[in-house]
């Protein structure tokens, strides 16, 4: 699928050129305008219709923040929005994307649409904002959120070689999560802590967390490793071959789509033709050994990381039912059988603290995930006898809820 975006200017374009080939991020030149306007757009947010769009929707509890949460506010409503809008681009190109779908296993390494680049130029237009925040802020969000903004912009970059572009779409889905995530952080600073709606919401953080991290992650993470491994080990044998000395290493791979046969418009054969539209900077030169090692480390690193954090999560969930039952919980009684109105009390808050899982679960994922992602973390350095002006108390430790869950 060709780039729906409107083409970068052609002085911007000759421009980025030199110093993209030099690099080797040929495919950057073509999307370098989105990826500007991606940065532009998520700095506006956060600078200016995050602060004005927060007092007038929350005017009290935006207002009394702690500057520093005010802070964690925005870059949260900016989280928001990136992801929403990452995932409806990646969806959107999942499905949409014909020439992108009917690649085979070496057109999924070297090859490109236009439309997979705009999705890396969204996302790597949030982690210019990303780092760039997390560096003037690094003494406030730490070394966690700095690390991760770099990973994460060093990766998306170096699919413009192009390299992996299909992937793009589909590992910007770990995004998913996200904006559930962000809805838990606001509930707490709108002093709706264990709301029947934190709790619906909790439920979905946690199941869209476990199937596009967890189960979706991991399963694409072993195709891409594969599909890796494949193409290292091509360029390898043909590279070294003393019978092939001359022969272009990526020639067969690069060539009209199998799909432009069955065009039958101008764009249609532009979008097929476009899979192979930066084949001349692959022949004759071997896959960079550095190359699959980078992108399997990064994986590797975020794989480990969600499932410490859906470890940590089962872990809270567990605590919970570690607690002893309280004592004079109505034992003995059979089931059907009506309980004097003290006792019955005693159950249903029984049956509150076992629905509180959910909660207790989305609320450790809020503190470790948002440690390396949206700066929650900074939140820990108020101190512990702080309370802010919501009367939530300070650093987002676990609190007792106020109202039932759902039954």
């Amino acid at each position: 699928m060709l780039d729906p975006f409107f083409p970068p200017p052609p002085w911007l374009q000759d421009l980025v050129t030199p110093w993209a080939a030099s690099l080797h991020l040929h495919s950057l030149p073509y999307h370098i305008h989105e990826v500007i306007l991606a940065f532009v757009f998520y700095q506006l947010i956060h600078s200016y219709v995050s602060p004005w769009l927060s007092k007038r929707l929350f005017p009290r509890q935006y207002t009394q923040l702690p500057k520093r949460t005010q802070l964690n506010w925005d870059i949260h409503v900016v989280s928001f929005v990136q992801s929403v809008l990452v995932n409806v681009a990646a969806l959107w190109v999942i499905f949409a994307d014909r020439e992108r779908s009917i690649m085979n296993i070496d057109e999924r390494v070297h090859g490109y649409t236009g439309a997979g680049g705009l999705v890396q130029a969204l996302a790597t237009g949030y982690f210019i904002y990303d780092l760039i925040v997390s560096v003037v802020h690094l003494k406030l969000f730490g070394i966690g959120m700095l690390f991760h903004a770099i990973s994460a912009l060093c990766v998306f970059s170096l699919g413009f070689r192009p390299f992996v572009n299909f992937y793009a779409p589909t590992f910007i889905l770990y995004e998913l999560s996200s904006p559930f995530l962000n809805i838990h952080w606001f509930l707490d600073k709108l002093n709706m802590t264990g709301s029947n709606l934190q709790w619906y919401n909790g439920m979905l953080l946690l199941g869209v967390f476990f199937s596009c991290r967890i189960i979706w992650g991991t399963w694409q993470s072993i195709v891409v490793y594969g599909d890796m491994w494949h193409a290292l080990m091509q360029s390898r044998s043909t590279t070294h071959s003393p019978f092939l000395d001359g022969v272009p290493t990526n020639a067969p791979v690069f060539k009209l789509g199998k799909g432009a046969a069955l065009c039958v418009n101008e764009d249609c054969i532009q979008a097929n033709a476009e899979i192979a539209k930066f084949a001349h900077h692959f022949t004759d030169t071997p896959l960079p050994q550095w190359l699959p090692i980078v992108y399997v480390s990064a994986n590797l690193i975020l794989n480990t990381l969600n499932y410490y954090w859906f470890s940590q999560m089962i872990d809270a969930v567990l605590k919970r039912f570690r607690k002893p039952a309280p004592s004079g919980a109505a034992p003995g009684k059979k089931p059907g059988e009506i309980l004097p109105p003290h006792e019955a009390d005693k159950v249903a808050a029984i049956r509150r603290e076992r629905h509180d899982y959910i909660l207790d679960a989305a609320e450790k994922l809020k503190q470790e995930q948002g440690y390396f992602e949206t700066g929650d973390g900074a939140e820990l350095a108020v101190p512990a006898t702080g309370v802010d002006a919501t009367g939530a108390e300070a650093g987002d430790l676990l609190r007792e809820r106020k109202t039932a869950a759902p039954s």
